[in-house]
């Protein structure tokens, strides 16, 4: 498994605007937006293309396009809020939800929901903005490729090293990309310095 960190300077300053206490909801969805392009864009520079015949207005030229089909799978509910920057980038994508709920005594997470297309033989794209002890990331991709996907790449905002190191020992061929790792895990397992609880920023709860 490798761990990419978007080293793009307008990405690095949107996961600092969402890390402030002051950013409104409306410009905290706007910064998620932005970084998860970028999260996107990396996760998408080896697609499958194929070339073929392209007719311009002034002759036909030789051209490529993409050949490989996308599945987004999103964390419920957070990782909604990564579905539309995936979307735009990525016009026929299919998409996936998995609900998991975090037991605030025991920190480990319960599905609630489980919704796919269909992902045998498809990339899949798992969207949950906060990677923090692993677990749910870990249950949701375990059903994806249970479900048939034969590649899995795992989209977050912000990732603990806790939470990349059960990955790294759970899916040794996992590719996790990240706006950034932060410090730790605290006692009551949230993400420090983090920024908070990313599904209520997002939706103003």
């Amino acid at each position: 498994m490798s761990i990419e960190i978007i080293q793009h300077p307008i990405a690095i300053h949107c996961v600092n605007q969402l890390r402030r206490t002051s950013t409104s909801p409306e410009s905290f969805r706007r910064y998620c937006d932005q970084v998860t392009t970028f999260l996107a864009a990396a996760a998408t520079t080896d697609l499958g293309m194929r070339t073929e015949a392209i007719e311009t207005p002034m002759e036909v030229t030789e051209g490529r396009t993409v050949n490989e089909a996308v599945v987004v799978v999103a964390i419920l509910r957070a990782g909604a809020g990564m579905i539309d920057s995936i979307v735009k980038f990525l016009p026929e994508v299919s998409v996936g939800y998995i609900g998991l709920e975090r037991d605030e005594e025991t920190a480990r997470a319960r599905r609630y929901y489980c919704k796919f297309p269909p992902l045998e033989g498809h990339r899949v794209l798992v969207l949950d903005p906060m990677l923090a002890t692993g677990g749910s990331s870990e249950q949701a991709i375990e059903a994806v490729y249970a479900a048939g996907a034969t590649s899995v790449d795992f989209l977050c905002i912000v990732a603990a090293p806790e939470g990349v190191e059960r990955l790294e020992s759970r899916f040794p061929d996992l590719r996790i990309f990240a706006g950034a790792l932060d410090r730790e895990l605290d006692g009551n397992k949230y993400i420090r310095p983090g920024l908070g609880d990313f599904g209520d920023r997002l939706y103003g709860t």
